[in-house]
């Protein structure tokens, strides 16, 4: 299964941590991972290049692990609120596609949200 924890603060949705394999395939062949892979690479390119903010992200393929975040997405780091907007977007979107996997794929993906400040 995968677990995906949204990071939330003030409401805004900065970053993700995604933990374990999906097991609905075989490796390699496994469908719900490799969207789960292109929509988070989707969200990377998307705040480095289109929104020109840094992403912080960190894969560890051993331990099945991996986290992206970014500050332009709170507004302590960032000051201007459509940049913050347009990022904190892309984590939200991401947050509501996943639960609606969750209605075929409950079995394999698992999906919170926890409120806590940049760490």
């Amino acid at each position: 299964m995968t677990k995906v924890v949204f990071f939330r603060s003030g409401g805004n949705y900065y970053g993700f941590e995604e933990t374990g394999h999906a097991g609905y395939g075989e490796n390699g062949d496994d469908v719900l991972c490799a969207a789960l892979s292109a929509m988070t690479m989707l969200i990377v390119n998307t705040c480095e290049i289109s929104y020109a903010s840094d992403v912080d992200y960190d894969v560890n393929e051993g331990a099945t692990r991996i986290v992206v975040r970014s500050k332009a997405a709170l507004p302590e780091f960032e000051s201007d609120p459509e940049k913050q907007y347009a990022v904190s977007g892309l984590f939200q979107g991401y947050f509501y596609q996943l639960n609606d996997l969750l209605e075929d794929y409950s079995d394999y993906l698992d999906v919170e949200v926890t409120d806590r400040d940049w760490e």
